[in-house]
């Protein structure tokens, strides 16, 4: 087995706990994908993973279906499995569902989070200021990101805005390498982010509202230059 597939999935292992196999399986696939281990356009060679994980390649297929499902993996019959690489058609729509539906998270998140969770939103862009001094990869800096949309989403206290907003989220974060790839542009997120703070903080829906779309939109404007010049 060539090295990088070692690299690759060495970590993952499947063993006797409480998740099916398959989903073991379909877990270590998606967090390699999330965390850039794989880059949209990479093949998933099944070889690779059925040897580095000790499982069948029923179970394999069965996983990259269920991501396939998800957006995450693309099937093209007689080439196998790739990661997908989004068109910038379809990352523009991407970003336009993903900025409606931040909007109204943040609306959600006004009119029932508790000033507790106010705080607490606030705390997560504290730590992503942090992270700045320590020259954070893209992945660290999503990760502290992500922190940030746990709590809203919490504070917003919706489960229907959660299962669609996590619909797009994952495929969303294939595009967000190309938004973020400028070693300038992390500071200027952590500003937008403080200033949706702010406005949350003086439960002003209306701005709030509206600098969660212009912060999606920005991103969106970056990842679909990065897009278009590579195509």
């Amino acid at each position: 087995m060539a090295e990088s597939a070692v690299q690759r999935w060495g970590g993952a292992r499947i063993g006797r706990v409480a998740a099916p196999v398959k989903e073991q399986v379909v877990t270590a696939i998606r967090d390699a994908i999330l965390d850039f281990q794989l880059r949209p356009g990479d093949r998933l060679v099944e070889r690779e993973i059925i040897e580095s994980m000790s499982v069948s390649r029923a179970t394999v297929r069965e996983a990259i279906s269920v991501l396939a499902s998800e957006g995450l993996v693309t099937i093209v019959p007689q080439k196998g499995a790739h990661v997908t690489s989004p068109s910038p058609g379809d990352a523009e729509d991407l970003y336009e569902v993903r900025a409606s539906l931040e909007s109204l998270v943040v609306r959600r998140f006004i009119d029932r989070a508790t000033d507790e969770e106010v705080a607490q939103l606030s705390a997560t862009v504290d730590r992503m200021a942090d992270l700045l001094d320590e020259a954070p990869t893209i992945v660290d800096f999503l990760r502290a990101k992500d922190e940030f949309y746990d709590v809203l989403l919490a504070g917003a206290r919706s489960s229907s805005l959660t299962q669609l907003l996590g619909s797009i989220q994952a495929r969303v974060r294939l595009l967000r390498v190309s938004s973020l790839s400028t070693s300038d542009r992390l500071p200027h997120v952590v500003q937008e982010m403080r200033e949706i703070v702010d406005a949350i903080s003086g439960r002003n829906p209306d701005r709030a509202a509206r600098l969660m779309a212009e912060h999606v939109h920005m991103a969106s404007r970056l990842a679909l230059r990065t897009l278009r010049a590579q195509s």
